[in-house]
């Protein structure tokens, strides 16, 4: 069944909000950080200790973030108050500068988390079923790409496809547990995977609160753009798995391939 014009609409905004300027790029135009000098400040061993903290802190988000979530449903996501509590942990993470994003990203992808899972359920999704917060945690693998991705994997829907195998082999532990047990093989292989992508905006958040002129302004601010562009990753796709569930999956996509590029 074909989209309504409202519902057109709807997957016009998400368009929009998934195609939205990278986090670099928001940094720069919200606080003048020059991320590219950034970079040249980040340790050389950087990759291997962004990897690491980034696949510690989603599997222990996994738990505070998503199996305590109250699961009732909500009229509006409380954007605001998420928002404030990562710009707290930012701003004491830039007191104490790169040393202390090993214990603020575990704190602020916990909140964050539980911002996403607020939207989706906001959109209809059933945050007491594994699928549902399994969607929750994806998105952290929307806001950017591997290293190893080429140019036909770094679109919206390519990202999605590229993650569907491993989700599904989560969602049949899942299925077949109560708990999530992250040190299975398939939240293992999931959450490697989700970090791959995640790790590429932690870089770029770390680059800019590396540069040493803004302290604790700069690094609440720059938490506040952080969970920021994942309240809209998050947005743009709940409403896109709204839409599926009421048509289809592959008639959404075909129409939001259809829509014009987002500007």
């Amino acid at each position: 069944m074909s989209l309504s014009a409202t519902e057109i609409d709807e997957l016009r905004t998400a368009k929009r909000l998934l195609e939205t300027p990278g986090l670099a790029a928001r940094i720069s135009n919200y606080v003048g950080t020059p991320i590219e000098k950034g970079f040249a400040l980040l340790p050389k061993r950087w990759n291997a200790l962004v990897n690491t903290a980034t696949r510690k802190s989603i599997a222990a988000a996994l738990d505070a973030a998503l199996w305590t979530m109250d699961k009732r449903d909500a009229p509006a996501p409380s954007n605001w108050w998420h928002k404030l509590a990562v710009g707290a942990t930012g701003a004491a993470g830039g007191v104490f500068g790169l040393p202390a994003l090993a214990l603020e990203l575990p704190v602020s992808t916990a909140i964050m988390l539980r911002s996403i899972a607020d939207i989706a359920r906001s959109q209809g999704e059933n945050l007491g079923t594994p699928e549902a917060r399994l969607e929750c945690v994806q998105v952290l693998a929307l806001g950017g790409g591997s290293k190893n991705d080429d140019g036909s994997e770094t679109g919206y829907f390519a990202t999605r496809t590229a993650l569907a195998k491993a989700v599904s082999d989560a969602l049949k532990h899942l299925a077949r547990s109560s708990l999530a047990h992250q040190g299975a093989p398939a939240m293992v292989r999931l959450i490697a995977l989700i970090a791959a992508r995640f790790s590429v905006v932690v870089s770029e958040k770390a680059a800019a609160q590396a540069v040493p002129v803004l302290g604790a302004f700069g690094g609440a601010a720059i938490n506040t753009v952080f969970i920021d562009h994942f309240q809209d990753m998050a947005k743009g796709h709940f409403i896109v798995r709204r839409l599926e569930r009421a048509h289809g999956a592959a008639e959404v996509e075909r129409t939001y391939a259809g829509l014009p590029p987002a500007r």
